[in-house]
């Protein structure tokens, strides 16, 4: 194998962004990149909660704050987050799954999260509370998922249904289409991939390129083959970027210049266009993974594009 060699160098934030995106990566947050022994199950049991504590608290504290209703609701023997809008009667439901690497972010960070998505969307949004490693890896995340959205078909045409995801939920979303074509479903409206964890093998280039560079993210390696749980971790149910895309729905992907996941998502919008799916790319400059923190116009531009492929592609009625 061919490889470059790059002398060190220092990366200063840059001045083509905005002042807050600026202020965003001058506070670097990465997640801590050591992970317990992959049999020591009360260890990764542990460095969840842990982790949780950090991240959690700041997520349901700001999500706790904007004007939407949440209720708790079992679906399928899913505990979903049922988030809607005062005053809005928009028809339409987001699908939404949450990020947190397949292990972290559940309970009331699912729901705080689903409460930022229909914040940011003005559209009811279901949030799965899906299983999750150690205790539910793989295939219990995306068997849930699969099982909400089978429900929610019940509930709206797939027409009237949007599929989202961001970090991990881009995995379980992008799967969610795989799943749903081999098992006979409709595909939703449209799908939303934000800098989405389509690939488990961590092959694409930006794993090394921006390795250091994103504010956010380490490789998660450990944390894919504790989920994978002995399968192929390029099976398309667990890395959607190798699956046959053929019939996808229309597809908008969100990344960022400094994104681990820049690569995945880029493959992925690639693996699409080859599909003939239709598809759009957002990214943004000097973005890291999951962009700004919300702080930054960079963040409302994307939420702005988002709505407008949405609004495309599953028209509110009227």
């Amino acid at each position: 194998m061919t490889t470059l060699n790059v002398p060190a160098r220092e990366i200063p934030v840059p001045s083509s962004i905005s002042p807050e995106a600026q202020m965003a990566l001058s506070f670097p947050v990465s997640a801590d990149s050591t992970f317990p022994a992959l049999d020591d199950l009360e260890g990764w049991r542990s460095h969840v909660v842990e982790r949780d504590a950090e991240i959690s608290p700041l997520v349901i504290g700001h999500a706790g704050e904007l004007p939407v209703h949440d209720e708790i609701r079992s679906i399928a023997g899913v505990p979903v987050a049922i988030v809607t809008i005062p005053d809005v009667t928009d028809d339409r439901i987001v699908l939404d799954f949450h990020g947190g690497a397949l292990i972290y972010m559940g309970g009331a960070a699912c729901t705080a999260m689903a409460r930022m998505a229909a914040a940011q969307r003005q559209m009811i949004t279901w949030g799965p509370d899906y299983r999750m490693a150690p205790d539910h890896p793989h295939p219990a995340p995306l068997d849930d998922c699969l099982a909400v959205y089978r429900a929610l078909l019940d509930e709206r045409p797939a027409e009237r249904i949007v599929v989202a995801g961001a970090s991990a939920g881009g995995n379980l979303a992008a799967a969610l289409c795989v799943r749903a074509r081999e098992e006979g479903l409709p595909q939703p409206a449209a799908l939303v991939l934000q800098t989405p964890e389509v690939d488990l093998t961590e092959s694409g280039d930006t794993f090394r390129t921006n390795l250091g560079v994103d504010s956010v993210l380490t490789p998660l390696m450990p944390v894919n083959v504790l989920h994978a749980a002995g399968h192929d971790l390029a099976h398309p149910h667990l890395s959607p970027l190798f699956a046959d895309l053929e019939g996808f729905p229309p597809t908008i992907l969100t990344t960022g210049t400094r994104d681990l996941f820049l690569s995945n998502t880029v493959r992925m919008h690639r693996a699409l266009r080859r599909a003939n799916v239709e598809a759009e790319l957002h990214v943004l400059e000097a973005g890291p993974h999951t962009g700004f923190m919300g702080l930054a116009p960079e963040d409302a531009e994307i939420v702005a594009e988002v709505r407008r492929f949405i609004d495309h592609n599953c028209p509110p009625e009227g």
